[in-house]
C-alpha cells in the first residue's frame, strides 16, 4: 500500500508543478498581450492626466486615461451623465425631453439627438475598454501568483512524499551506507 501511496503522491506533485508552469506561462502571456494590445492603439496620456505625453501601455495606466476621459465628459456636459441629460436638443440647440419641442431633421423628419448624450456613449465604450484592460492585466498577475503558489504547493508535496513514503524501517542514511558497503560480485 505503501508504494501506491508513493505513487499518487509523487504524481499529484507532478500535476500540481505542471498546472504551476502553465499558469505561470498563461499569466505572463496574457499580460504581455494586453500591453500589446494597449500599445497597439498609440494612446497617449492627455497633458491634464497622471500619464501626461506617455504612451499608455499598461493596465494602470489605462484604468488612468479612463479617468481622465470621464473627467472630460463631465466638463463638456456640465456635470450631466447620460442618464441626466435631456434626449433631445430644439431648434436654438438646447436640450429637451420634450418630443414636441425637439428641433426634426430635415431628411429623416425624426427629432434631433443630444449630441452630448452621445458623446458620453462614446465615452463609455472606450472607459470600459480601457478598464477592461486593466481589469485582464490584474488577473493575469493573479494567474502567475497562483501559478507560483501551485509550483512551490507541488514541491513542496513532492520533497515531503518522497520523505515520508521511502521504503518502511529503513532510514535514508542506512540505505545509503548499506548500498555503498555491500561487495559488486561478477
Amino acid at each position: 500500500m505503501t508504494k501506491l501511496y508513493s505513487y499518487a503522491g509523487i504524481a499529484a506533485s507532478v500535476i500540481l508543478i505542471a498546472f504551476g508552469i502553465g499558469s505561470v506561462y498563461m499569466g505572463f502571456d496574457g499580460r504581455d498581450r494586453v500591453q500589446n494590445d494597449l500599445a497597439r492603439e498609440q494612446i497617449v496620456g492627455m497633458p491634464d492626466s497622471t500619464i501626461p505625453n506617455q504612451k499608455v501601455d499598461t493596465g494602470a495606466e489605462a484604468q488612468a486615461f479612463a479617468t481622465v476621459m470621464r473627467k472630460h465628459t463631465l466638463e463638456a456636459t456640465g456635470g450631466q451623465t447620460y442618464a441626466q441629460m435631456d434626449r433631445f436638443v430644439d431648434e436654438n440647440g438646447k436640450p429637451t425631453s420634450d418630443e414636441a419641442l425637439a428641433a426634426k431633421d430635415p431628411k429623416s423628419g425624426q427629432p434631433v439627438d443630444n449630441p452630448l448624450r452621445n458623446m458620453w456613449v462614446t465615452e463609455t465604450a472606450l472607459s470600459t475598454a480601457l478598464n477592461t484592460a486593466y481589469f485582464a492585466e490584474s488577473v493575469a498577475t493573479f494567474v502567475i501568483v497562483m501559478g507560483f503558489a501551485l509550483l512551490l504547493t507541488g514541491i513542496g508535496f513532492l520533497v515531503l512524499t518522497v520523505r515520508v513514503l521511502r521504503p518502511a524501517g529503513v532510514p535514508a542514511q542506512t540505505a545509503r551506507a548499506t548500498a555503498s558497503a555491500v561487495p559488486m560480485t561478477g
